[in-house]
């Protein structure tokens, strides 16, 4: 199953190390994120673990709620948690999915369909697709995908300034030009004609017709 941004979020049932959910129940009216890793104690997941841990208030003062997924069981995850907490200097403050069964790693494309077998005997090489940033919406449509290898540990600051901008996006006819940061100029969307943009937005600045640069509106909605 190839999923691709606009597609709706696969629902799945799972058991976490804070109890089973229900995927789209759990996300309910919120924003969420959820990301993955290839398998327990590795050591590129357990900084980034330790790291959405020390970040998570900037996910909850956005209405995002975040959860990880490792393809190991949540007693795993459990003792993995106290490493993370004495090497990164936080322990996860949200709930890791369990997915010793790779459902969730198959529902989302990481892993092929016809994986069986015992998670544990697995190695990270095996599991090494499993490393993906899935942003979804209230309306449980996947935002944005990022897939990292390995080797590169995710820029969960980045994360945070898409997030950012789909929130903006999602609300305002905007859309937001590179580099962007929260309260630079934005960018009217092309799917406004002038006599609308006129209407919402009074002037422009426009060094190309196509291109026409506003203030970022006030606030997300």
């Amino acid at each position: 199953m190839s999923l691709q941004i606009g597609d709706t979020a696969p629902d799945f049932e799972a058991q976490t190390t804070e109890g089973p959910i229900r995927f789209h129940d759990w996300i309910g009216d919120s924003w969420a994120v959820l990301f993955s890793h290839p398998k327990d104690f590795t050591p590129v997941c357990t900084t980034e673990l330790g790291y959405m841990a020390k970040i998570k208030p900037e996910f909850d003062r956005r209405g995002v709620k975040i959860i990880g997924l490792s393809v190991d069981a949540t007693d795993d995850h459990e003792r993995w948690a106290k490493d993370i907490e004495e090497t990164q200097g936080a322990a996860p403050n949200y709930p890791i999915i369990g997915d010793s069964d790779f459902n969730v790693s198959k529902l989302y494309g990481m892993l092929p369909a016809e994986t069986a077998g015992e998670a544990g005997a697995r190695t990270p090489a095996d599991n090494q697709t499993v490393r993906n940033v899935f942003v979804v919406g209230p309306d449980k449509k996947i935002k944005l995908i990022l897939i990292y290898p390995m080797t590169t540990g995710r820029n969960f600051d980045e994360v945070l300034r898409v997030i950012d901008s789909l929130q903006l996006t999602a609300n305002h006819k905007v859309a937001t030009p590179a580099q962007w940061r929260p309260g630079e100029d934005v960018i009217i969307s092309g799917s406004v004609s002038n006599e609308q943009a006129k209407e919402i937005f009074g002037e422009w600045e426009s060094p190309r017709p196509y291109i026409r640069i506003v203030p970022q509106p006030a606030g997300k909605a």
